[in-house]
C-alpha cells in the first residue's frame, strides 16, 4: 500500500478515536451529575448542568491534551495491552486532579463528588473504546470465535508461548487454529495460557493430536537443551502433523517471539548428539592480525572458514576461488557484515603454478586453509584425472608456493573417505595427507597438517537437499542402499573444529574430528519426509544401489594409525602412517604424466600408492 494511503488512514482512525473521547468527555461529564442524584434529571440543580454545559469546551481540551501525551492517539490498539491500559489509568487521573484544580480556581461549580465519578466513568468509557476496537477486530479476523485456520498444538506452556500465542491472536497473517497446550508441567495441567488449555505433558502428545485433530505442531521451548528437543520431535514424528519450532533462546531475551521466527524443524535438530560448541575466541589469537588465505573459499566449507576468520580480526583476508559467482557472493556477505575488513577476493586455479606463486609472492600469507577440491565421488569417478589434477597436484602447488614463500601454517580440509579408500575422490585425498606430511618433513618453517572429518550437513552436493528438492518434487526420494551410514556434521562445527585444529598443528598431524555416532541415510530420509509434513506413502522412498566407489559405511582412521586426545575432546590426533618419501616423489612425477594424458589405467597407478585403495576395475 502506499505512503500517503496509508498516512491517510492512520489519520482517519485517529480524528475518529478523538471524535469518541470528545464525546465520552461529554457523557461522563452528564453522567456523573446524573449518578449523583440517583438517575433522577429532575433532581438535578440547575447551576451544575449550567456549569458542566459552560465549561465543556475547555474540560474537553483539557482531557484531549491530556490523552495526547500519555499517547492514547499514537499507540496501535491492536496490540493493547498492560502498558496501555496503565497509561489511560494515568491520564483518567490527572484529568480527575486537574477538574478538582479547576474547582477551586474557578467558578466551575459542581458537586464535590463529581471529579472522581467524572474520572471513573471516563476511564470506563476509554477503555470501552480502546478495548471495544480491540475486541471487535478479533471477531472480525475470526481469531477468538472462528476455528478456520490449521489446527494446531504448541509444546510448551512459557512465555514463548504465551507471546506465540498473542501474536497468532492479533495478526491477519497467523493462520493457526490453536487448540492445546502440551507441557510436562504438571502444575500447569488443566490451565489456560490466554484461553488455550494445558492438556498434558509430551507423554500425552499422540492422545491429543488424535482428540483435536492436530494439522501442525510447534514447539515453543527456546531454551530447552537439545536432547529434550530430540526426544519431543521424536514423539512427534509418529504423527501426520506439520513439525515447527521456536528455534533459539533470543526471541526470550528480546521479547520479539513471534510467527515469523517459527521455523521448519530441520534434520540437525534431530542428530543423535548436541550441537558442538568451541569457544573459538580463546584460540583464535593465531589468527589475528595475520594475513589469511583460504582456498576454495566460495564453497560450503570455505566460505563459512571466510565468515569465522573475519569474525577475529585478520591483518588481510584473501578468498582465492576458481568459481567467480561463488567467490562474488562470499565477497558481498563479507563486505557487508565487516565493514573494516580487508578483504581481497581471488579468480584463480590451484593448479596453475605462475598463479599460486604470484599470489603467495603478492600477498604473503601466514596462514593458508586449503578447501579447494574436487569432492563428489560419482562425478570423479567418471573423471578421475581431473580429481587427480586439482586434488593432488592443486595441494602440491599451493603446498610448494606456501613453503616457498615462508607460510606458517598450512591446513588441509580432508575427508573420512581418504581412509582406505573405495573410490578415486578418497584415494586422492589420502595423497594429498601424504603430501602435506612430506612436505612437513622436508619444511622446517612452516607446519603443515590436515584435519580429516565426515559429510557436511547441508554443503552443496550433500544428501539433505537433494532430499529436500527429490521431496518438493513429490519424490521419490532415493537411498543407495537400506544399510548405508555415514557421520554428519553442521558446517559451522566443522569448520570451528577446523579453526581449532589449526590453532593446536604443530606440523605432520592428521587431526581427527569426533563426529559422534553414524547416522543411517535411510533414517535421514524418513525424517526429512515427516519433517515435511508428508508420509511414505505420500513421498516414497526408493532403493537405488550403491554408486560406483561408494561404501557402506565411512571411517575416520587406519588401522595402523594411533589415537591421541588433544585438549578438545572431539579433536583427536592420528599418528602418521610412515612411507618412502623418496619413492612417493618419483610416483607422484609418473602420476602428474599419467593424469596430463588422461591415461584410462590411472586408478591402478594410485592403488600402486595408496595400498589401502579398493577399486573396481571394470570402472
Amino acid at each position: 500500500m502506499d505512503k500517503p494511503v496509508v498516512s491517510k488512514i492512520y489519520k482517519s482512525r485517529v480524528l475518529i478515536l478523538i471524535l469518541l473521547d470528545i464525546l465520552a468527555v461529554q457523557l461522563s461529564s452528564f453522567l456523573a451529575l446524573y449518578i449523583r442524584y440517583d438517575f433522577k434529571l429532575i433532581d438535578i440543580d440547575t447551576k451544575f448542568l449550567y456549569s458542566i454545559r459552560h465549561y465543556a469546551a475547555l474540560n474537553t481540551a483539557v482531557v484531549i491534551v491530556v490523552f495526547f501525551f500519555f499517547r492514547l492517539y499514537s499507540s496501535i490498539w491492536k496490540f493493547a495491552s498492560v502498558d496501555e491500559m496503565i497509561n489511560i489509568i494515568f491520564s483518567c487521573a490527572i484529568c480527575f486532579l486537574l477538574e478538582i484544580i479547576e474547582m477551586i480556581f474557578t467558578n466551575y461549580k459542581v458537586p464535590r463528588s463529581h471529579p472522581f465519578m467524572f474520572a471513573i466513568i471516563l476511564l470506563a468509557m476509554i477503555i470501552s473504546i480502546r478495548f471495544g476496537y480491540r475486541f471487535l477486530r478479533a471477531v472480525k479476523q475470526n481469531s477468538l470465535f472462528d476455528k478456520k485456520g490449521m489446527s494446531t498444538m504448541i509444546v510448551g506452556g512459557g512465555q514463548a508461548a504465551a507471546m506465540l500465542i498473542k501474536e497468532i491472536k492479533t495478526s491477519e497473517y497467523a493462520k493457526y487454529n490453536v487448540k492445546c497446550i502440551i507441557d510436562d508441567d504438571v502444575k500447569k495441567h488443566g490451565k489456560y495460557v490466554l484461553g488455550i488449555k494445558v492438556v498434558g505433558d509430551r507423554s500425552t502428545i499422540l492422545e491429543n493430536v488424535q482428540k483435536y485433530a492436530i494439522e501442525k505442531i510447534i514447539v515453543a521451548i527456546p531454551t530447552a537443551e537439545n536432547k529434550v528437543i530430540r526426544d519431543i520431535l521424536d514423539i512427534c514424528k509418529k504423527t501426520d502433523c506439520k513439525l515447527q519450532r521456536i528455534p533459539g533462546i533470543y526471541q526470550l531475551v528480546n521479547g520479539s517471539v513471534s510467527v515469523n521466527d517459527i521455523r521448519n524443524v530441520e534434520i540437525e535438530d534431530l542428530l543423535g548428539r548436541e550441537q558442538i560448541k568451541v569457544d573459538l575466541d580463546s584460540i583464535m589469537d593465531y589468527v589475528s592480525d595475520k594475513t589469511v588465505l583460504v582456498t576454495g573459499g566460495g564453497g560450503s566449507i570455505g566460505s563459512e572458514l571466510c565468515r569465522q576468520i573475519a569474525m577475529h580480526k585478520p591483518k588481510r583476508l584473501i578468498v582465492l576461488d576458481i568459481y567467480e559467482n561463488n567467490a562474488y557472493d562470499i565477497e558481498q556477505e563479507l563486505r557487508e557484515k565487516f565493514k573494516d575488513l580487508d578483504l581481497v577476493v581471488l579468480i584463480g586455479s590451484v593448479r596453475n603454478t605462475h598463479r599460486m606463486n604470484e599470489i603467495f609472492k603478492c600477498y604473503s600469507p601466514d596462514i593458508v586453509y586449503h578447501a579447494a577440491a574436487h569432492k563428489h565421488v560419482p562425478l570423479m569417478e567418471n573423471s578421475p584425472n581431473e580429481a587427480i589434477k586439482n586434488n593432488v597436484f592443486g595441494t602440491y602447488k599451493t603446498a610448494m608456493a606456501a613453503a616457498e614463500f615462508g607460510v606458517k601454517k598450512f591446513v588441509l580440509i580432508s575427508t573420512d573417505k581418504a581412509v582406505n579408500p573405495t573410490n578415486i575422490m578418497g584415494a586422492s585425498k589420502r595423497i594429498c595427507e601424504m603430501i602435506i606430511q612430506m612436505f612437513n618433513h622436508q619444511y622446517k618453517d612452516t607446519d603443515f597438517v590436515a584435519v580429516r572429518f565426515g559429510n557436511v550437513l547441508g554443503s552443496n552436493g550433500s544428501v539433505i537437499p537433494l532430499f529436500k528438492k527429490q521431496i518438493k518434487a513429490g519424490g521419490p526420494v532415493t537411498v543407495t542402499d537400506p544399510e548405508i551410514i555415514r557421520y554428519f556434521m553442521t558446517i559451522p562445527e566443522a569448520v570451528s573444529l577446523v579453526l581449532q585444529a589449526g590453532a593446536y598443528a604443530k606440523g605432520g598431524e592428521i587431526f581427527v574430528l569426533d563426529m559422534g555416532e553414524p547416522v543411517k541415510i535411510l533414517d535421514l530420509a524418513r525424517n526429512l519426509i515427516r519433517l515435511s509434513g508428508y508420509t511414505e506413502d505420500e513421498i516414497p522412498i526408493e532403493f537405488t544401489g550403491l554408486r560406483p566407489g561408494e561404501k557402506l559405511y565411512e571411517e575416520l582412521l587406519m588401522g595402523e594409525e594411533g589415537l591421541k586426545q588433544t585438549d578438545n575432546k572431539l579433536i583427536y590426533i592420528g599418528r602418521p602412517i610412515e612411507f618412502d618419501e623418496e619413492e612417493f616423489k618419483g610416483n607422484l612425477k609418473e602420476l602428474k604424466k599419467m593424469c596430463e594424458q588422461d591415461d584410462v589405467d590411472i586408478r591402478s597407478y594410485v592403488s600402486r600408492i595408496v595400498t589401502t585403495y579398493q577399486y573396481n576395475k571394470k570402472v
